[in-house]
């Protein structure tokens, strides 16, 4: 079969899976596993090779991240019966004042709270953020929404153990110590600046209208909630906040301690078990469930354990797929025709790698399904795209930033737990999600220069 035909079929199949999830409105799992058969009948990979790619793909994908992700949104699931986020951003909001809030949201959690899934990050944060923001002005709801995208966001596709990070990660076999380090030291820096620049926008580019760009409240603003600046708690039972963040830190410390006995040569059976991700996730969320147990009965527990299930189940079975289109890919003998493509391109590959992310994201609508989607495209030609694979993870998660829109779910519940117009959700979710894209980029072609 000829290039030029393998780029059509390409094009068809990853277009079909575009109309299939945006008109027709098929579930993303089920479109992407029909491009996938439609690429391998097409493309001489032939009936029984494609099932086979297709078994492959999933297998080798699952045995990579399957538990890595299960294990971590567990974690994310448990830490919120801790009350552990809402306690560490009163504290914080004591230490560094009201004005500071939205860079504390955004700094916090980028990169502490990235275990929980953005959907329930969401729903756990808003009503805290809704309640602040009258407090720092005209321009408050606004501030404390750009806040919400670039700690949530950035830390889903930047740092592990954010879902989207860690299904990119496995997707192009990049070392998860590795990720952890280099999606800190990119995702810390573009939630700050994402904020600076968000913060010098809202005044006058965006002309933020509470009357039109708002819904109002429907009690008054700051919801009754103490003058001095700190939120009330509960008060019950509970561990202090060092013992509530420890499984989190642990696990991030033990993963970055294999990291770096990796990179200065050091060997031992012990060090290498313990600091496995796979060992230091499942010992982060049995050390959650023992801490959680002490404080909350059986039956909550379990409801957080199966909800948490339920939000993964999808991202793996999505990124099990890509996986599968991956191996299709590669017997079809389209990614060395890819590679080529990429090669010969004006474009430095991790930007080329940044668009393919991009319109992905603006046709597809979810970030994870763009930079999931992106990297299963991506992983056969990886390697020759002459570039650290962690750098090509990067410029997935970051082009999968770029301008979330109507299409999004995400987008639909930002506005309604916000408070926000449509008008208002677009100046505040999508351009300071499409801020933190594009802010993202150069920090990685910085980090892959050096």
């Amino acid at each position: 079969m000829s290039n030029a035909l393998l780029l059509t079929m390409t094009g068809v199949a990853i277009l079909g899976v575009i109309v299939t999830i945006t008109v027709w409105k098929i579930p993303p799992v089920i479109a992407l596993l029909l491009g996938t058969i439609f690429l391998g009948l097409t493309t001489g990979v032939g009936a029984e090779g494609t099932t086979k790619a297709i078994t492959a793909g999933f297998g080798e994908v699952m045995a990579d991240i399957g538990l890595l992700v299960t294990f971590g949104v567990l974690m994310g699931s448990l830490l919120t019966l801790t009350d552990a986020l809402r306690r560490l951003i009163e504290l914080m909001l004591r230490v560094f004042g009201e004005r500071s809030i939205p860079y504390v949201f955004a700094v916090s959690l980028s990169s502490l709270f990235t275990s929980i899934y953005s959907d329930v990050l969401l729903v756990l944060t808003a009503p805290l953020a809704r309640r602040l923001g009258p407090r720092l002005g005209r321009h408050g709801k606004a501030l404390m929404g750009g806040a919400l995208t670039a700690g949530i966001e950035v830390g889903l596709v930047f740092v592990v153990p954010g879902v989207a990070a860690l299904a990119v990660a496995g997707l192009l076999d990049v070392p998860l110590g590795q990720m952890f380090w280099y999606g800190l030291i990119v995702g810390l820096p573009t939630a700050v600046l994402t904020m600076l620049v968000f913060a010098l926008l809202t005044p006058r580019a965006l002309r933020w209208n509470p009357a039109l760009d708002e819904i109002p409240d429907e009690e008054p603003a700051g919801g009754g909630a103490p003058a001095s600046g700190a939120v009330l708690v509960r008060q019950e039972t509970r561990a202090g906040l060092g013992v509530s963040l420890l499984p989190v830190v642990a696990t991030l410390m033990l993963i970055a301690l294999g990291a770096l006995a990796g990179n200065l040569g050091w060997t031992s059976p012990v060090l290498g078990f313990v600091t496995d991700p796979v060992v230091a996730m499942f010992a982060g969320a049995t050390a959650s469930y023992l801490l959680t147990s002490r404080t909350h009965s059986r039956a909550e527990i379990h409801a957080a354990m199966g909800q948490g299930l339920s939000s993964c189940g999808p991202i793996l079975v999505l990124s099990g797929i890509s996986g599968s289109l991956g191996a299709v890919i590669e017997g079809s003998g389209l990614a060395k025709v890819l590679g080529g493509a990429f090669g010969s391109s004006f474009l430095p590959p991790l930007i080329l790698v940044w668009l393919v992310a991009a319109v992905l994201h603006i046709a597809l609508g979810s970030i994870s399904v763009a930079a999931i989607t992106a990297a299963g495209i991506l992983a056969p030609l990886a390697g020759s795209l002459d570039t650290p694979l962690v750098f090509v993870a990067l410029a997935a998660g970051s082009g999968a930033l770029f301008l979330p829109h109507v299409s999004s779910n995400f987008f639909w519940m930002f506005q309604t737990m916000l408070g926000l117009s449509t008008r208002g959700t677009f100046k505040t979710h999508s351009l300071a999600m499409s801020l933190s894209s594009v802010i993202s980029l150069p920090l990685i072609l910085l980090l892959a220069a050096l």
